[in-house]
């Protein structure tokens, strides 16, 4: 006879974990609480009595993914469960961890929890190199302005015709001497924080490069086939994979459009149908990204030599489909341009386009890397 199934809600911290169980003849009820540890892990699990009965879950934070592997490698079936989608009941003020576990199981059971993709240990590792180098842009970008501003105050601007922090700008930063001491210490330090911002910079993309040759080859041959189109080169292909996992995971487009989060709110009721702003619910990473990569179709359609390059080794299909994209991504940036749309409103309306065509390479080289 077939044991029945128990949902198990775990309410995840640093220390510890709060348990809940939903069984089958509807009933939940509170555990305790056990430490967040994998022997209390692993003896809890043992006491829920077979492996296969159990489907236990837990919401996505700053704990990780640690759990989720841990009871997956125990053989356990683990959801890791958005947040922000997990259903609340309006008037419920109280809060507890016991209250939260007690919930987690008894929707995970109705089946009204969402579970989040959740990427391997390497896959996580490289994310988090691509978004440290992220970090790292942000901070040149303050250490830079820092200096700019303050000589600024000092009534001093780089030279006319020098290009911002090019090698004329740099040369001359390295000729500034102030009239006051403080002054002169004051502006050393900006300098040298721009100088380390891009030593640092310099590193990430060396280590980036190394883990990607370590990357299993699939993972490549996605990278590599991104880059066949216009604005997308290897960070911002990297930064598409590590973000969102295997393309075919969707099945359509839009789903991935969805994803992102941007596609366009909407509150409808009855004959009535008002959209407003893009929901900004998905992965802000791979936002910034996209409309960076929307810049380029501002340009009309055209082959330039390190795109070229980019697509020596590419399938036709693949090249075909990044050249479909500057038609189409170009002229759809003119046409809204044309109809006064604000900039933003027309970077993101290409940007999320764009997701298109990225679906369609990405699928393509997966599907073909799975018959082969």
């Amino acid at each position: 006879m077939k044991k029945p199934t128990r949902w198990v809600g775990l309410d995840v911290h640093a220390a510890t974990i709060a348990v809940a169980v939903a069984e089958s003849d509807g009933s939940v009820r509170s555990l305790g609480t056990i430490p967040n540890t994998p022997e209390a892990v692993a003896k809890l699990m043992r006491k829920l009595g077979e492996k296969a009965t159990i489907r236990a879950c837990y919401e996505a934070g700053p704990c990780g993914y640690v759990l989720y592997w841990q009871l997956t490698k125990l053989g356990i079936a683990c959801d890791v469960i958005a947040p922000t989608l997990i259903p609340m009941k309006a008037g419920d003020r109280v809060k507890t961890d016991r209250r939260d576990a007690e919930r987690l199981a008894r929707l995970h059971r109705s089946g009204d929890l969402t579970a989040v993709w959740v990427p391997d240990a390497a896959h996580e590792a490289l994310r988090d190199l691509v978004r440290a180098r992220e970090a790292a842009k942000k901070d040149q970008l303050r250490a830079r302005h820092r200096v700019g501003k303050f000589l600024l105050r000092r009534g001093l601007r780089r030279p006319e015709g020098s290009n911002a922090w090019g090698s004329r700008h740099m040369q001359w930063l390295q000729s500034v001497h102030l009239e006051h001491q403080a002054d002169q210490d004051t502006f050393i330090d900006y300098r040298t924080e721009v100088e380390h911002a891009v030593a640092r910079i310099e590193r990430l993309d060396l280590a980036i490069d190394a883990a990607v040759e370590k990357a299993p080859e699939e993972t490549r041959e996605v990278i590599d086939a991104l880059q066949s189109l216009r604005g997308v080169a290897k960070i911002t292909a990297v930064t598409l994979v590590v973000e969102v996992g295997k393309l075919s995971r969707f099945e359509r487009p839009k789903q991935l459009m969805g994803y992102s989060g941007m596609v366009s709110s909407e509150a409808s009721s009855g004959e009535r149908t008002r959209r407003g702003a893009i929901t900004k619910t998905g992965n802000s990473h791979l936002r910034r990204v996209l409309v960076e990569a929307a810049w380029m179709y501002r340009f009309s359609p055209n082959i330039y030599p390190a795109l070229r390059k980019r697509q020596e080794k590419q399938p036709e299909i693949v090249k075909a489909i990044a050249w479909k994209a500057q038609h189409r991504l170009n002229g759809r940036y003119r046409k809204l341009a044309a109809r006064g749309k604000p900039q933003p409103q027309v970077l993101t309306a290409v940007a999320r386009e764009l997701l298109g065509f990225i679906w369609a390479i990405g699928v393509h080289v997966e599907q073909r890397r799975c018959a082969a």
